[in-house]
């Protein structure tokens, strides 16, 4: 098939249009081409709760995929718990434009919003990760979490979904009823730690790289921040020796915020590309996390199970 001569000059011209300068364009109704906005991408920093080991899963591959998919137009760069703000700081952080963006839960992020009790690990009555997208979509979720964030400056909450259950994880001591959780140290998420000080666990809070050598070296006695498939994936299940089968929840709730302003100076095309990749998020970590339980919880060997009597 022959090139048609007026398609190709087209092309060349569009090609050519790329190397003009920014000065010369001025007031031009042209959004700028491609090879334009890949010498002058947007950068953004994002910051995420996990740990690098965790952080592979929950969140890299989004990232290197949005990435890619933006074509040079953005490029967001991705940062492990602690490494720019400390974790309790990253709303502040966000809101005052030292971050552009946080994946994390509610509380962990430190969130000043009413709701933010029901971040993360919060003791509703969940057994699986589609029972959160589910109340977010069908039963007003959604719409709760909109206008909290609302009334608070610079911050756009823009999703949230599930991450996996939060089981008790132990050193030494196998729990197998609720008294012997009594006076035991743990590492977890403050929503999820609340809760569970009602039995007599004291929650401690350390920074997440420091907890694998705190648990050797007796600072803390388990975990009570994650399921199996995290357990075994950043190395805990090779620590503590006891896994609590009752789940004190059935699902993480984790989200997505931006700065407001770093959020409107994207183009619409890249908020939903954003949006997109989060969704791509949503559904890797379904998949990686529940694939896990499911086999974990069966075949896993590192850990020897244990539950609460019935009647508990």
């Amino acid at each position: 098939m022959k090139n048609n001569p007026k398609l190709t000059k087209r092309r060349d011209f569009l090609k050519k249009a790329g190397l003009v300068t920014a000065g010369a364009v001025g007031a031009s109704t042209l959004s700028a081409p491609y090879g334009y906005a890949a010498t002058n991408p947007i950068k953004w920093r994002l910051q995420t709760y996990s740990g690098a080991p965790l952080g592979a899963h929950v969140v890299a591959p989004q990232i290197e995929a949005f990435n890619k998919a933006a074509h040079g137009e953005m490029e967001i760069e991705l940062y492990f718990a602690d490494q720019l703000v400390p974790t309790d700081e990253l709303f502040r952080a966000m809101q005052a434009g030292t971050i552009d963006a946080v994946q994390s839960d509610d509380a962990t992020m430190g969130s000043p919003v009413d709701i933010s009790v029901f971040g993360g690990y919060f003791p509703f009555a969940t057994r699986f990760s589609l029972d959160v997208p589910a109340m977010f979509k069908y039963y007003g979720l959604d719409e709760i979490w909109a206008e909290a964030y609302g009334e608070v400056k610079n911050v756009t909450w823009l999703s949230t979904s599930a991450w996996d259950p939060c089981h008790l994880f132990t050193v030494k001591k196998p729990i197998r009823s609720l008294a012997d959780m009594k006076g035991l140290r743990v590492f977890g998420v403050p929503t999820a730690g609340r809760f569970m000080a009602q039995y007599g666990l004291i929650p401690v809070i350390v920074p997440w790289d420091d907890v694998e050598v705190a648990m050797q070296t007796g600072e803390l006695d388990g975990v009570c921040w994650c399921g199996f498939t995290e357990a075994y994936e950043v190395g805990w299940a090779d620590i503590c020796s006891y896994a609590l089968t009752n789940s004190v929840t059935g699902a993480w709730f984790g989200s997505y915020f931006s700065n407001t302003k770093s959020w409107e100076k994207l183009s619409p095309k890249l908020q939903e590309l954003f949006k997109m990749s989060i969704d791509q998020s949503h559904y890797y970590r379904q998949v990686w996390y529940w694939g896990g339980e499911a086999d974990l919880r069966v075949n896993g060997e590192k850990m020897e199970l244990t539950s609460l009597p019935a009647d508990e």
